[in-house]
């Protein structure tokens, strides 16, 4: 008589493997979910008058690309057209802000030219805009 012992095996047991699988799972699910969470701060209150102004004026993006072709808010332009049409929008909104955008490989002269009509407009709410350093 043959003991149980003696009985060959046809079939792995892969429940342990699967079991396995769906921890590494779990902990790769959770991981990724507090990893995109970011950091935790407690957000100042702001007052209900803060939310109802919506009267601010609009930003308006100057881009100048390295051939030196200058554009308002993806609308190409010449320099004599950028400066009757950001006369018109100063004469409506006299504190609009100005973003300067110019590619690394554009002449200087291109970006002076579109700071000195803003110098004449008298609009001196104006950023460069910039990549931040690695």
């Amino acid at each position: 008589m043959a003991s149980a012992d003696d009985k060959s095996y046809d079939d792995i047991n892969v429940t342990p493997m699967v079991d396995l699988y769906l921890v590494l799972l779990l902990i790769f699910i959770i991981m990724t979910t507090a990893g995109v969470q970011g950091m935790k701060v407690d957000l100042p209150r702001a007052s209900k008058s803060a939310a109802a102004d919506l009267g601010a004026p609009k930003m308006q993006a100057i881009t100048i690309n390295n051939e030196g072709k200058i554009a308002l808010n993806t609308i190409p332009v010449t320099l004599a057209e950028l400066e009757n049409k950001l006369g018109a929008i100063k004469a409506a909104t006299p504190d609009v802000p100005v973003v300067v955008r110019g590619d690394r490989q554009t002449q200087y002269e291109g970006i002076m030219n579109v700071l000195d009509i803003l110098g004449r407009l008298q609009i001196d709410k104006i950023g460069l805009a910039t990549h931040p350093a690695k």
